[in-house]
């Protein structure tokens, strides 16, 4: 099987894991349990590894689909146009049942439930499921017994049902069948570990509905007054899905080793929380009216991040807090579109990068408001961020982590004095370590230094890394700190020469030479064109960048503008927090 556009895929999820769903009809990703477990279907990185098709038999000619989402929630339904007829395909993970919206997602039951509907005529229907746990290491063993598939590998235990017979051959459960017009007919895979109780045993179609019903409650308890209502609410709503509700650590993406150029070795893992993802995501959840999500996101951090000591905080962790994201390759999987190697981990974890204390102080004057009486665990991780920011002459591995040496990035640095900025301004709540006065020196330090040494004269901008000629998109941050304003001169001329120089049909490149444009910096662009006045400029720019998603409204990491296909780890959280936070730019530009 040819690779599948990765814009052709949908999302499901119940806050604890995720799936992706083709257009066709297939589901080529799931890891169950939660987001960074093994995969069991991974045919998105190896035709072998993985999948569960539930679509049109070939024989049906002129077979066309169009999907959407069911209205406030992640619950999938695809409709299938053929010759014979037509049919509905809904597809969930279902959430637990009787809980109320503000609990959504922390103690799913694990089931995947797809419910087919006849709508017209009669339709000639398969289905083909190939479970390979393990990211495709194991072939299980499919056992039929009273109308259901048991699938036992390794640590899974999981339960096919299914309204009609399948055959089951080399761990391999497959069927034909037609549906006429008014049929229904659910199948649900339930998971569960293997030496404990079996998996639930529910009614899909109930089931479903509920799911529904608790997306819907969820939606109803967030609200958002501004610009594009449509846009920030399904990107909201995709944020959502990305938070493993358990510990409200929001991951930076759903999949593993996307590549960001096909055929390159630019692929990681990125099914893991950022503290570089911070600032943009906590404000995207205030943005949203999502407070008890933001409360719970710096709870998860601060208790993530522990006693740091003489070490810096780390910036990643696993999505209940773990620090060893070691990464090893998975040389038996040819990687999407043949784009080797395919990591799991990310040794990113190791890196220092000084973006991280501004960007997490930042946030906590942000919502200073809504935190209440600190607990002695916050206080101590944005006192210690704190500290670290005053290491701001040490070289560090920049917010786009460049593996190897560190270097002197002008963003790094800017950060570090929004860190102290807004470590000043919390002092009062931060306990007996605050030290403001000492801040106040060396925060006003950075900013003559940055100011001095950062602008390039003979480029005409300030570039990425101090000293460099070479443009960085990463500068476009400059205003979201305080420390410099967009309408500065130089800061003007640093966002025309951004959109000059990084520009390709709209989309902004991280730097010179990069083949594709990276989503959050093109939505940065916007808010920096607000922010300096220029609204029309930066009114057409999210109009355009926003009608670059696919057809459900999901960005993965990047685009190329040549040909429009999204490329890197899908769906992107710093993408669709990139849309929110422009869209409120452009409804109230003094927003800091």
């Amino acid at each position: 099987m040819s690779d599948v556009a990765i814009a052709d895929y949908g999302l499901l999820s119940d806050c604890a894991s995720a799936a992706l769903v083709s257009r066709g009809g297939s589901i080529d990703w799931w890891c169950p349990g939660r987001f960074d477990a093994p995969s069991l279907l991974g045919r998105v990185l190896d035709p072998d590894a993985g999948h569960w098709a539930l679509n049109p038999t070939k024989a049906e000619s002129d077979h066309r689909s169009e999907r959407t989402y069911v209205d406030g929630t992640l619950v999938l339904r695809t409709v299938h146009h053929t010759s014979g007829g037509s049919v509905a395909v809904t597809d969930a993970l279902l959430a637990e049942p009787g809980v109320p919206g503000h609990e959504l997602g922390r103690n799913p039951p694990m089931v995947l439930a797809r419910i087919v509907e006849g709508l017209t005529g009669t339709v000639r229907m398969r289905t083909e499921f190939v479970p390979r746990p393990e990211y495709g290491l194991i072939t299980p063993y499919l056992h039929q017994h009273d109308g259901e598939v048991r699938v036992e590998a390794g640590p899974l235990a999981l339960t096919l049902r299914s309204p009609v017979p399948l055959e089951c051959t080399d761990g391999r459960a497959y069927a034909e069948f037609d549906v006429g017009a008014g049929q229904t007919l659910p199948f649900d895979l339930a998971h569960a570990p293997a030496w404990g109780p079996p998996p639930p045993r529910l009614d899909p179609v109930a089931s479903l509905a509920e799911t529904i019903d608790n997306w819907r409650a969820f939606s109803q308890l967030h609200d958002y007054g501004g610009r594009y209502p449509d846009l920030v609410r399904r990107s909201g709503l995709v944020v959502q899905g990305l938070t493993y509700q358990r510990s409200g650590a929001v991951v930076a993406a759903v999949t593993a080793s996307l590549p960001e150029d096909l055929g390159g070795s630019r692929n990681y893992d990125y099914r893991y929380a950022w503290l570089r993802d911070f600032f943009l995501t906590m404000r995207a959840l205030w943005v949203t009216a999502c407070p008890e999500e933001a409360g719970r996101l710096f709870d998860w951090a601060a208790r993530s991040a522990g006693r740091s000591g003489d070490q810096p905080v780390p910036i990643m962790y696993g999505v209940m807090g773990e620090r060893d994201l070691s990464e090893y390759s998975l040389d038996h999987l040819r990687g999407y579109a043949d784009s080797r190697p395919v990591r799991i981990g990310n040794d990113a974890w190791r890196q220092r990068q000084h973006d991280v204390a501004g960007e997490v102080l930042l946030c906590a004057y942000l919502i200073r408001d809504h935190l209440g009486e600190l607990s002695e665990e916050l206080k101590a991780l944005l006192v210690d961020l704190a500290e670290e920011a005053t290491r701001w002459r040490e070289p560090d591995a920049g917010m786009w982590e460049t593996r190897g040496s560190g270097r002197h990035y002008l963003a790094s640095k800017a950060l570090c004095w929004g860190a102290l900025d807004s470590a000043i301004k919390l002092a009062p709540m931060l306990g007996h370590r605050a030290d403001p006065a000492r801040w106040a020196a060396v925060r006003d330090e950075i900013r003559a230094a940055m100011l001095r040494d950062g602008w390039n004269e003979r480029v005409g901008a300030y570039t990425g890394v101090i000293g460099s000629s070479e443009l960085d998109a990463s500068v476009l941050v400059l205003p979201f700190t305080g420390m410099v304003s967009a309408t500065d001169p130089r800061m003007r001329a640093t966002i025309e020469a951004v959109e000059a120089e990084l520009t390709t049909d709209g989309l902004v490149r991280r730097w010179p030479g990069e083949p594709a444009g990276f989503v959050v910096c093109t939505f940065w662009l916007v808010e920096c064109l607000a922010m300096a006045g220029e609204m029309e400029r930066a009114t057409a720019l999210f109009e355009r960048t926003a009608a670059r998603a696919n057809d459900l409204g999901l960005f993965a990491e990047q685009i190329d503008p040549r040909t429009g296909a999204h490329l890197g780890n899908t769906p992107l959280t710093l993408s669709h927090v990139g849309l929110i936070g422009a869209a409120w730019r452009l409804t109230k530009p003094s927003f800091v």
